[in-house]
C-alpha cells in the first residue's frame, strides 16, 4: 500500500502552513524571561516526612483510572528496586540509601510541572501546554506520536504506551488538573498521604512555607529548596533532610529554562523549525494511514476466511447429504428387488405345488 507523491505534498503543505505559524511564537514568548504565571498552583515534597508507604502511588492510579500494578501496593519490596513512572504509574515511590545515615531515604517521583517546561518547547505541534493554573497538560488530539518531549525532559518523565500499536498516549502526572478544576479537593497523592510529606496549593504560598521550616529547624534540613531555581524553576519544589542528589534529584541541570537551549540551537538553523514539521508531519500522515489501510486488510482476510470456511463447510454437508440419499436410494432398490424376488419365488413354488396335488407349505417358499 502506498501515498501518491501529490498527498504526500498536500498533507506536508498543510503540516508545513501550520508549523510557519506557529514557528513564531515560542520565539515570541522567549524574548522576556517567563517566571510562571503569578497565581498557578504547585506541589511542595517534604523528603524527611516520606516513608515509603505508597499510599499515593494507590491514590494516584484509583484517580487515574489506571491498570492496577503487578505488585500490590501493600507490598513494600518494590522500595528495593528503583523503578521510574510508567504509562500505567504517574508516580511511584523510590527508596535510597544515604550518606552518613543508617537508616533510608524514600522519595516520590512524577512530572515537575516545570515553569518553562522542556517538553513543551520541544514539541512542534503544541500538543504540550503549560497552563496558567500550573499542570502541564498533553492533548491526545495534536500529538503526532514524535516522542520529542521525552527527550526533551531532564527527569525523563513523559513515558509512551509503547503496547498500544494503534493509538498510544504519551502518559505522565497531570497534577489532577480536572479534579482540582472541579473544586473536589487537592490532588489525590497529596489527600492521601499519612505523613503529610506532600502539600498542595500556590506556588508563591509552597515556598514562603519552604522556607520556613528551613529557618525554623537548619539542623534538619538541607538549606536549600530544590525547583526553586533549577531549569527556571519547577512546579513540584522539594526540601530534604538528605543531600539532593542522594534522592535522585539531578543537581547539575543548573538555573538556565532548557526552552532557552532550545531557542539558540534553532536559531542557527531556522528551516529546521519549518521542515522537520512538514517531514514528521508527512511520514506520520503516511504511517497513519498505512496503519488503517492494513488494519482494514486484516479485517477483509478474516471475514474473507471466515466466509471461505462456511462455503467450504456447507459444500461437505451438501456432498454428504447427497451421499446419504444416494445410499438410501440403493439399499430400497435393493429391498425392492429382494422382497419382488420373494414374491415371485413364493408363487412359483405354490403353483408348482398346485400342479402336483400338494397342499401349499405355510410360510411359502
Amino acid at each position: 500500500m502506498s501515498i501518491s507523491r501529490r498527498g504526500f505534498l498536500k498533507i506536508a503543505g498543510i503540516g508545513g502552513a501550520g508549523a510557519i505559524a506557529g514557528a513564531a511564537l515560542p520565539a515570541a514568548a522567549s524574548e522576556s524571561d517567563f517566571e510562571g504565571y503569578p497565581d498557578r498552583y504547585g506541589m511542595l515534597t517534604d523528603v524527611s516526612k516520606c516513608i515509603g508507604c505508597r499510599s499515593c502511588e494507590a491514590a494516584c492510579n484509583k484517580q487515574n483510572k489506571l491498570p492496577k500494578p503487578e505488585t500490590p501496593f501493600e507490598d513494600l519490596s518494590v522500595l528495593d528496586t528503583k523503578r521510574r513512572t510508567t504509562a500505567q504509574a504517574y508516580t511511584v515511590v523510590n527508596k535510597y540509601n544515604t550518606r552518613g545515615s543508617s537508616e533510608p531515604a524514600f522519595r516520590k517521583l512524577q512530572c515537575n510541572h516545570c515553569n518553562e517546561p522542556a517538553c513543551v518547547s520541544a514539541c512542534f505541534v503544541k500538543a504540550l501546554t503549560k497552563t496558567k493554573e500550573g499542570p502541564v497538560l498533553w492533548n491526545d488530539k495534536l500529538c503526532v506520536g514524535c516522542r520529542y518531549c521525552m527527550i526533551a525532559c531532564p527527569f525523563y518523565i513523559p513515558t509512551y504506551e509503547y503496547d498500544n500499536a494503534f493509538s498510544p498516549r504519551v502518559m505522565k502526572c497531570t497534577m489532577c488538573a480536572d479534579k482540582v478544576a472541579k473544586g473536589d479537593g487537592a490532588p489525590a497523592c497529596a489527600e492521601a498521604c499519612p505523613t503529610e510529606a506532600i502539600t498542595f496549593g500556590k506556588r508563591s504560598d509552597l515556598m514562603a512555607l519552604a522556607r520556613e521550616r528551613i529557618r525554623t529547624a537548619p539542623d534538619k534540613y538541607i538549606d536549600h529548596i530544590y525547583g526553586e531555581t533549577e531549569v527556571g524553576g519547577l512546579g513540584w519544589v522539594y526540601i530534604s533532610h538528605v543531600p539532593f542528589d542522594d534522592v535522585g534529584l539531578p543537581t547539575n541541570l543548573g538555573g538556565t529554562p532548557y526552552p532557552k537551549f532550545t531557542k539558540n540551537a534553532l536559531a542557527a538553523v531556522p528551516m529546521i523549525v519549518v521542515l522537520w514539521p512538514v517531514v514528521l508531519g508527512g511520514v506520520y500522515a503516511f504511517a497513519r494511514r498505512r496503519e488503517a489501510i492494513d488494519k482494514q486488510t486484516r479485517e477483509n482476510a478474516v471475514a474473507n476466511a471466515i466466509e471461505t470456511t462456511r462455503a467450504d463447510t456447507q459444500a461437505k454437508a451438501d456432498q454428504a447429504r447427497e451421499a446419504a440419499l444416494k445410499r438410501a436410494a440403493s439399499q430400497a432398490e435393493n429391498e425392492k428387488k429382494k422382497a419382488v424376488k420373494e414374491a415371485v419365488d413364493k408363487a412359483l413354488e405354490e403353483a408348482k405345488q398346485q400342479q402336483s396335488g400338494e397342499a401349499p407349505k405355510e410360510g411359502g417358499a
